[in-house]
């Protein structure tokens, strides 16, 4: 009986809906998928955009109280993750709900979304806590600057040669075995459960992408915009481990630089530049 209750959730021995196996979903879905993430991630970039023009780049936390910075890093993660999650969302959505109607499958894809970027607004505490120790240490030695820069690039760049990574990105990029196995939880909150259970191992996955946003800026959107791509690219292109140790090697030679080229740093020097303009 087991056996069969899979196989009611997708064919056997189906390819990923991401990675290189690409297509489970028929192209009929896979466009509603991808219509959904922009409707979705291009007023999230519009938003986060806007925001970043009014703010600029500068150190730290920019004087923005908790909530206000947690409801920023939604919408930067709602724009920034969403391209490369609807394909697993949808994929989940759709077999747990064959014969379900398309306002059930809207609803259980909205908890998914919703458990999914519960996980990611937990990680945005861990963002501000950092976000505010290095602005604090900017603000009283405005030279630890290119260290605390050097830190974070290094960081960033070992991580993604680290096995943690790893586990966290072949997840992501061939979820369909963990899929399967959430289809025997039971209800209530099932679709949230599964959402922060996927979000887990995205966040384990792209959590050293994210601290560079540290020297980088908090409101980069150069920078955020170059972080979807390759987070994009890492979960859905057949070279992505590839791509993942080059983006790996280039953090480690900017960590090199960091001490010595002040422009790599933008997040951490935004008030003493708009201090030498005055």
């Amino acid at each position: 009986m087991r056996r069969s209750r899979t196989s009611a959730f997708v064919p056997a021995r189906s390819p990923a809906p991401t990675g290189a196996g690409g297509g489970l979903l028929p192209t009929r879905d896979l466009a509603a998928a991808w219509i959904l993430v922009v409707l979705i991630a291009v007023p999230a970039w519009a938003l986060t955009i806007g925001q970043a023009r009014d703010m600029g780049v500068e150190p730290g936390t920019m004087g923005m109280a908790l909530p206000l910075f947690l409801l920023l890093w939604v919408t930067m993660m709602a724009a920034m993750m969403l391209p490369s999650m609807a394909p697993v969302a949808l994929t989940w959505v759709r077999g747990i709900g064959r014969q379900s109607s398309g306002w059930t499958r809207a609803a259980r894809s909205i908890e998914f979304v919703g458990g999914y970027l519960l996980v990611w607004t937990a990680f945005g505490l861990l963002a501000y806590a950092a976000l505010a120790f290095t602005g604090g240490l900017v603000d009283d030695h405005p030279t630890a600057g290119r260290w605390i820069g050097t830190i974070a690039f290094l960081l960033a760049g070992l991580y993604q040669f680290g096995p943690l990574k790893h586990v966290c990105l072949r997840h992501c990029r061939d979820p369909l075995s963990h899929l399967v196995r959430y289809a025997g939880f039971r209800r209530p909150a099932r679709d949230l459960r599964v959402g922060v259970h996927h979000g887990a191992y995205c966040v384990g996955c792209c959590a050293g992408l994210m601290v560079v946003l540290i020297p980088l800026g908090v409101m980069n959107v150069a920078a955020m915009a170059g972080l979807a791509l390759v987070i994009f690219m890492e979960k859905l292109w057949s070279r992505g481990f590839l791509l993942t140790s080059v983006v790996g090697a280039a953090f480690l030679v900017l960590a090199l630089l960091a001490p010595f080229q002040d422009w790599l740093l933008p997040g951490l020097q935004g008030s003493m530049a708009s201090m030498d303009g005055m």
